[in-house]
């Protein structure tokens, strides 16, 4: 299916007089999760990042480390896997007639894959969309949150953003991230898996007047409701009308999320200021609402977790396999009346699934756990009002010291991050280092970052903030991020530890505080590796875990859970 696929995209070049075509997994909102994978059309491959260019007679798949043993499987037979932080395209392909679409690609992006060693190509009609028909996605109206939901009213954080277009002096904003929309005017939506984002883009006017792009049936509720009709509400199909209609010299633009196409529309007429959506940063820092409902949706999260692990562990009497334990973690979820959706495709994965860092079990795949299975298993909820996102690594038999000793030396690297002094040490990639310090005494690493930010009540993976060895973003109190550290090897296990953790300030002290409330593997812990402070955390830890959830356990839980203190 996928060759012929290939083969009907081929049969494009001549008409269009290209030698290949570009195909991102991003659709043109550019947010990680969409209902329309085009990616996966034409390559098989479903993870949350990658990039494929189809040539007359080759095929690339550029995928970064969490992906590179998935791409091989699922895409192995019609690509060549490239891992991306290796090799960029501009260094495999050079010389070339590339065709792309305008819509689904930044200025930025393309400079960084192709370096200009190629002639890029516009074209307007998207070739996948020529060969193979998309299912419509049904779509359902926006919703509102309200001030005591979300801490700030989008009148306040409206009047933050015209601020910051006051110090570049441009006379508009265009907001090109549906997700710094949704923040903004503190709406949601159900366009995408995974995320309440509502698929939508606003202009900001110097002067306080807002132009939303969108259909105008998805947001006849929320006009009521927050009184917004003073904003013109506006096709999308409008956009180069109504720009081309504003009056001014200075636009800014998001390098990040506004196509190539849309800055293409406003360069015509404008002076272009490329800055980083201000959004970003400010929704990245949660105010003491949003990190109250954050911290209700883990304990509720925690409950459902907490059971699962129980169950899987002493009370599951049958032969069951990846997906049957997908489904019944979901069941444990949806005993909460706050719980809506996963916050990401649930990553079970048994013995040597495990170590394929973003696994997702199919019918093909789908294991049966075994006793003697490590079993990797991270995954996320969207509750109302709070995202989560975790990981455990569970076991069903005494294991060999070398693996209970890997998996120590990640516990280490997850108790040295939690445990950092960030009055010292205020970037991810400071933080990082900690995070690998102990598997690399061994020469054992892994190829992820060890934390990302976290949005709320919206996208599970949300910078700018993050914990790898790249970001350099100072970290605030308010900030939410994930503490992840892992190990795979390639063909028997995987081994992670996540929490979620948020930045809080105590006497001018800035630490981190978990918000993931669930048990860790004891049963993989050497703890003559351990040194005293360490035991002493994790004894915390899971006193903590059970002051917090135990009342919402039965006996049985609640006895188990005690025995880990």
């Amino acid at each position: 299916m996928i060759s012929k696929r290939i083969n009907l995209l081929r049969e494009k070049f001549s008409t269009n007089k290209i030698d290949g075509y570009i195909i991102p997994k991003n659709d043109e909102f550019f947010g990680e999760y969409s209902s329309q994978d085009r990616l996966k059309t034409i390559s098989n491959f479903d993870g949350s990042a990658g990039l494929a260019i189809i040539l007359k007679d080759k095929n690339f798949l550029f995928v970064d480390g969490r992906y590179t043993i998935q791409a091989k499987k699922q895409s192995g037979k019609n690509f060549k896997i490239i891992e991306i932080h290796r090799f960029l395209p501009y260094k495999i392909i050079k010389n070339l007639n590339i065709g792309f679409d305008p819509t689904l690609f930044t200025e930025k992006q393309l400079k960084a894959y192709f370096n200009n060693t190629s002639t890029l190509k516009p074209i307007s009609k998207n070739l996948i969309d020529e060969i193979y028909k998309k299912k419509n996605f049904a779509s359902k109206p926006f919703f509102s949150l309200n001030k005591k939901i979300t801490g700030e009213s989008h009148v306040s954080k409206i009047k933050k953003i015209i601020k910051k277009m006051e110090i570049h002096k441009a006379d508009y904003i265009f907001i090109s991230a549906p997700e710094n929309v949704a923040w903004l005017l503190n709406i949601r939506g159900h366009d995408n898996p995974n995320s309440p984002i509502p698929n939508c883009r606003i202009i900001i006017s110097r002067k306080n007047k807002i132009f939303l792009f969108v259909n105008k049936k998805k947001v006849s509720k929320i006009i009521k409701e927050k009184k917004l009709n003073d904003y013109k509400i506006i096709k999308p199909d409008n956009f180069e009308t109504v720009v081309k209609s504003l009056k001014g010299k200075k636009f800014i633009i998001d390098p990040l999320t506004c196509s190539i196409k849309n800055e293409n529309i406003i360069k015509s007429k404008f002076k272009i200021i490329l800055k980083n959506d201000p959004c970003y940063k400010l929704k990245s820092v949660k105010n003491s609402a949003e990190i109250k409902n954050m911290i209700n949706a883990h304990i509720e999260d925690g409950v459902a977790l907490t059971k699962f692990i129980f169950w899987i562990k002493y009370k599951n009497k049958k032969k069951i396999t990846e997906i049957d334990a997908e489904k019944k973690l979901e069941k444990f979820r949806k005993m909460n009346k706050n719980y809506l959706f996963p916050s990401f495709n649930t990553i079970a994965g048994a013995g040597s699934n495990g170590a394929i860092v973003h696994y997702r079990a199919t019918k093909t795949s789908n294991k049966v756990i075994k006793t003697k299975d490590i079993f990797l298993c991270d995954s996320g909820g969207q509750y109302n009002f709070g995202t989560t996102d975790v990981t455990r690594t569970i076991c069903f038999s005494r294991q060999k010291n070398s693996i209970k000793n890997i998996f120590t030396k990640v516990l280490k690297g997850h108790i040295a991050v939690v445990t950092t002094n960030i009055n010292k040490l205020n970037k991810g990639k400071q933080i990082d280092i900690r995070a690998r310090q102990f598997l690399k005494k061994d020469g054992l690493d892994y190829a992820h970052g060890t934390g990302h930010g976290v949005g709320f009540f919206l996208n599970v993976h949300e910078g700018p903030q993050s914990i790898s060895k790249y970001n350099s973003v100072k970290l605030e109190e308010g900030m939410v991020i994930s503490n992840e550290p892992g190990y795979y090897k390639k063909g028997h296990f995987g081994i992670r530890i996540e929490n979620l953790v948020f930045i809080k300030k105590h006497n001018k002290n800035l630490n981190f505080e978990n918000l993931t409330l669930a048990p860790i593997e004891k049963d993989l812990i050497n703890f003559d590796l351990l040194n005293k402070k360490e035991k002493e955390y994790l004894f915390k830890y899971h006193l903590n875990v059970y002051a917090k959830i135990s009342k919402f356990l039965n006996k049985e839980e609640k006895k188990w859970l005690a025995n880990l203190i």
